[in-house]
């Protein structure tokens, strides 16, 4: 008889391992409140991106004459046009996960999932119909929501959540956003290109903190170069809508910034509160999280959790990659995450490509590090497509020369990065990296010439170096 196997959520956790563990000939399950794809694909990576691409498409408009193109009449966007396309690239993913699941023989059914013991899942319904389910092996993958503030007026259209600005119901003429992370500073740039005055608010020094310096550094000057105005070092008091529908936000700085509209970007809430883990002796931790090993198992055998409920990286990929471990080692497998040379995009103008650890980072673990840099404006192909700013950054281990880290901000820079990840993963030096051919004229031999910076070999660099560190 077939492992019978029930995963709770339908994400880019819970997807990926029902189709693995149906590859490897599972009786798969799976219960998901909502829809297939998860936050990532109906809320979150694929919507967002699409309208990116759709702003990205307008200002190359915008930019037009630069390569000798000329346009007549005013270059405008449709905005209902904008969303209906991004709506039809998210429903032709859903057809797609659905029509894996039915060639797979996966069973999905509607319904908030929970567990009544280690092994029962209870999927509950809209209309509080219940179905229990009994199972040889669980994996859960709820997933998680934006971070709310308690005493914020959210009302999903002047006070958002990045679940609400992704609909693009309405460009607000001025847009503040309260986090400077990966989300607020996506969606500084997508209201912007719309013609939103947008206002960045940032408790901490800088914006993309969890970034390089380096990358980080770029991307302010950009929004600067893009009049979005960014304020760090301060925290939101009070929001308050005033007279006219307008939002008046006292900052702990003194400031204050009025909007027609706040995006509420400061992280993420895990979903677990609802699961009753108790009833299968698990317990979450102090930010609602499922402790689990390198093989994705928690501490009750037979149950895994995978994705951001377990509190790790919380990037989609990296959930769809636990799906596997957690799918395989639930049938006899033995596999283990690392996440070591796990890469990460953000979609920025320019974007941010990175792996591995951050200059900061290896100092602060003690590591003499020997770094690498070489800017965009020196290739010929990012001249021949207009995208000059950016900067490609090797980090290498000085004693070593191990490759540490590897970090692009600039054009294509999201999938540039993975040849870093190659490197890391399979312990490269800088100077393997540097002596790889790269292809002319492409981006991609910015990688190699910040590999040969590491040794002040660049050659497409002054010859009047600076010291090396």
């Amino acid at each position: 008889m077939p492992t019978r196997l029930t995963i709770i959520g339908a994400g880019p956790g819970g997807y990926v391992a029902a189709i693995r563990a149906a590859q490897m000939g599972a009786q798969v399950t799976v219960v998901e409140e909502n829809e297939v794809g998860g936050t990532c694909l109906n809320r979150g990576c694929i919507p967002t991106k699409t309208l990116i691409a759709s702003t990205e498409a307008l200002e190359h408009a915008r930019n037009a004459a630069e390569f000798g193109i000329e346009l007549t009449g005013e270059v405008r966007y449709n905005l209902n046009k904008i969303r209906e396309r991004k709506d039809r690239v998210v429903e032709l993913q859903i057809k797609g996960i659905r029509a894996l699941f039915k060639s797979r023989g996966i069973t999905l059914i509607s319904g908030k999932g929970s567990l009544l013991s280690e092994d029962v899942v209870r999927s509950v319904q809209t209309d509080g119909a219940t179905q229990d389910i009994r199972s040889d092996r669980i994996i859960i993958a709820t997933g998680s929501r934006p971070a709310r503030v308690a005493g914020f007026p959210f009302d999903g259209e002047t006070v958002m959540t990045s679940d609400d600005a992704v609909q693009l119901k309405s460009v607000p003429k001025h847009l503040l956003i309260i986090g400077a992370g990966v989300i607020g500073c996506e969606f500084a740039f997508i209201y912007r290109s719309l013609g939103s005055a947008v206002t960045l608010v940032e408790l901490l020094p800088r914006a993309l903190s969890t970034e390089d310096e380096d990358m980080s550094g770029i991307i302010e000057r950009e929004l600067k170069k893009a009049k979005i105005a960014l304020i760090t070092s301060a925290s939101v008091v009070t929001i308050v809508k005033t007279a006219g529908g307008v939002m008046t936000t006292s900052l702990s700085s003194g400031q204050e910034v009025k909007a027609d509209a706040v995006l509420v970007s400061i992280g993420r809430s895990l979903n677990t509160e609802h699961l009753r883990l108790e009833d299968a002796g698990l317990a979450a931790g102090s930010r609602g999280e499922i402790t689990v090993n390198e093989k994705m198992e928690t501490s009750i055998p037979g149950i895994y959790a995978v994705g951001d409920v377990t509190g790790k990286m919380m990037l989609a990929h990296v959930a769809s990659h636990q799906g596997i471990v957690a799918a395989e080692n639930a049938l006899g497998g033995d596999e283990h995450m690392n996440y070591a040379s796990v890469p990460a995009g953000i979609f920025t103008r320019p974007e941010i490509g990175s792996v591995g650890l951050r200059e900061h980072q290896a100092r602060e673990q003690g590591i003499a590090v020997s770094v690498g840099r070489f800017p965009y404006r020196a290739l010929g192909k990012a001249h021949a497509a207009g995208e000059i700013t950016g900067l490609f950054k090797v980090i290498a281990d000085a004693a070593t020369d191990r490759v540490l880290g590897v970090h692009i901000c600039g054009a294509r820079a999201s999938d540039l990065v993975h040849e870093g990840a190659l490197a890391i993963r399979l312990g490269a030096t800088a100077r393997q990296l540097g002596d790889m051919v790269h292809a002319h004229p492409t981006f991609a031999e910015g990688i190699g010439e910040a590999a040969e910076d590491v040794f002040g070999r660049a050659i497409h660099v002054p010859g009047e170096r600076r010291e090396r560190r």
